[in-house]
């Protein structure tokens, strides 16, 4: 398990993150989202002992990741940026990682590297965006290291590559000990494979919840009521974290029981209502309006 308890990392005047905690299980896919700017790629850094915190602390497995070399052998980290030796192809980046984790399977990485059909022989300095991310995922997995961390790493794939390496990701979970921890701006990728997901904003952590608990808690509802006190009342005895009303037709995001609200709904005689599946986005920007931050502001 990897616990971050107060951590705090400043660039001069810029205040990166702010006394942030999170704890990512062990088995898990941890999926850390946020804004541009929001402090994503810093976390990753300081929780893979790249960075040092200058308030808080970090460890993996109960170990002290900054200068720990024996916390830091359990992690890989993927940068946004892929990052290889000059004039390097895929064999001498294979051999590196060799030197760098005593765990890496080679036999598997090069039947991975067929797989996706790369070149093991070919310049990486010619390869495209996509296909270098490729590298670093395969030489990422296949670095057998118990936790990898991602940074935007489906920025740039294609569809299919894309689901090609979230099937990997599973596999590995099921047949090894394996935490893989993804950051990313969107939300479709993280919705998609995490089971689990942290919301970064400015800085600071709103909230680190497994994503099947906020579904259960929170739903989504249209609805049309033609007694305007009793639409009234109706937001009153619910928990709304967030309204749009078009028309006479009511939609409402509230948190809660969903037998509870049906109930209390069907109460107030509507001529119209349904319960409709919550898309992360939406968990996400009702969390940050009731924790005040409006969304719209940044939009419009």
């Amino acid at each position: 398990m990897i616990r971050i308890d107060n951590v705090t990392k400043r660039f001069d005047d810029i205040l990166a993150l702010d006394q942030v905690s999170a704890q990512i299980q062990e088995g898990s896919i941890f999926g850390l989202v946020g804004t541009n700017g929001a402090g994503k790629s810093t976390m990753l850094r300081v929780t893979a002992g790249v960075l040092k915190p200058e308030e808080g602390s970090v460890t993996v497995d109960g170990l002290a990741v900054w200068e720990n070399p024996e916390a830091k052998s359990k992690i890989c980290f993927i940068p946004d940026t892929a990052w290889f030796f000059p004039n390097a192809t895929l064999e001498v980046m294979r051999d590196s990682y060799r030197l760098l984790y005593p765990k890496f399977d080679r036999q598997r990485f090069d039947r991975l590297v067929e797989k996706f059909d790369l070149n093991p022989k070919r310049k990486l300095s010619g390869f495209s965006k996509g296909m270098k991310k490729q590298v670093s995922v395969l030489l990422g997995v296949c670095a057998n290291t118990e936790y990898l961390f991602c940074d935007e790493t489906f920025d740039g794939l294609d569809p299919v590559v894309r689901q090609a390496v979230k099937g990997l990701f599973a596999a590995e979970i099921l047949n090894r000990k394996f935490t893989p921890v993804i950051a990313s701006h969107s939300l479709r990728e993280i919705e998609d494979i995490c089971d689990h997901v942290g919301l970064l904003h400015k800085g600071g952590i709103l909230f680190a919840r497994d994503l099947d608990e906020m579904k259960l808690g929170i739903h989504k509802i249209q609805c049309v009521i033609p007694n305007e006190v009793l639409e009234r009342e109706l937001l009153e005895e619910l928990q709304v974290l967030s309204m749009d009303k078009r028309g006479s037709l009511l939609t409402i995001v509230v948190r809660g029981e969903e037998e509870l609200i049906q109930k209390k709904l069907q109460e107030k005689m509507p001529l119209f209502a349904e319960v409709l599946p919550l898309t992360l986005e939406e968990i996400f920007i009702s969390e940050t309006e009731v924790a005040g931050y409006d969304i719209k502001n940044l939009i419009f």
